[in-house]
């Protein structure tokens, strides 16, 4: 459904987006995770024909988004990061406002409409205004007007950008049942924990390139089934990392006040790991033993944490 080849966009001497391809499947949610300024914002314009890419191509539903533009914009259904919402227009008015702008109409439009309210759990303030909702509401309706007119393809960017917990949760909902019903989403964030809830098939983007790409089993068989240590405490690195090398352990991440290692078979290695480290005088306040998550492999691959 999606098909991006050789994407670069530049801006003067600047280069956004460097030679991205990647592909997203129907009924899957494709996860573009990386920092803010890593050029995930940049990919969607492009793809959604906001942006004119200076090379490559994009394809979305079989339509070249600069070559026919009309028809590849049918399918998609876009949530921008910023909202896209009319603060003097009641919520029921937005999304009838959004459905028209698609080619619905009368019945079948106040249909979808309904549906739409009912689904974002917005059906008891359809007729109040954005500026009295809270935030997590706005972001609801935001993505309810994405959706409205039942989009083959739908583009998410960073959709839950300051929302309280529980409308996070109910976001969530919302993109796996347009998974459900076959649409291909492509999902941006830098949060790591929704990548790994929601997301089929990730591309790790940084500084506009993709570091690596693959379902979340494939991305972790880059530590080749090591574990990851986490300490917090008080340490001396350059002693630790001489322990660390006899352990035969990587160090992802190492400061006075906190280490993360990676090691095969951790559990079985964690006594003789903490035995070691206090042996040179560290205090370690808190442990933490867990298999490779996608910070890890960012930070593996980056050498450094996921920047906010």
């Amino acid at each position: 459904m999606i098909e991006v080849k050789g994407l670069q966009k530049l801006y003067g001497d600047l280069v956004a987006v460097d030679q991205v391809s990647f592909s997203a499947r129907p009924g899957s949610v494709f996860g573009l995770l990386g920092p803010n300024g890593a050029g995930k914002s940049t990919t969607i314009s492009c793809l959604s024909g906001l942006l004119r890419p200076t090379a490559g191509s994009v394809t979305v539903a079989g339509f070249e988004v600069t070559g026919d533009a009309v028809k590849a914009k049918a399918s998609l259904g876009i949530v921008p990061q910023e909202l896209a919402i009319y603060e003097d227009l009641s919520a029921r008015h937005n999304l009838s406002y959004w459905g028209a702008a698609y080619g619905l109409k009368g019945a079948g439009l106040k249909q979808r409409v309904e549906h739409v309210l009912n689904r974002i759990g917005l059906s008891d303030r359809a007729d109040d205004l954005p500026k009295q909702y809270s935030g997590g509401m706005k972001r609801r309706l935001n993505f309810g007007c994405g959706l409205v007119h039942e989009p083959k393809i739908l583009l998410l960017d960073e959709p839950t950008v300051g929302v309280d917990p529980q409308s996070r949760e109910h976001l969530f909902d919302l993109v796996r049942e347009e998974k459900a019903k076959g649409t291909c989403v492509l999902y941006t964030t830098h949060y790591m924990e929704e990548a790994e809830k929601l997301c089929d098939d990730l591309a790790i983007i940084d500084h506009g390139k993709i570091i690596a790409s693959g379902t979340l089993k494939e991305l972790r068989a880059e530590f080749g089934g090591n574990d990851i240590i986490q300490l917090s405490g008080s340490f001396n690195p350059s002693k630790v990392e001489a322990v660390v090398a006899g352990l035969e352990a990587e160090v992802l991440s190492l400061s006075t006040e906190t280490l993360m290692i990676t090691l095969r078979d951790g559990a079985r290695n964690l006594p003789a790991v903490l035995q070691g480290i206090s042996a040179t005088g560290a205090e370690i306040h808190d442990t933490r033993l867990s298999e490779p998550n996608l910070e890890s492999l960012f930070l593996k691959l980056t050498g450094k944490e996921l920047r906010a």
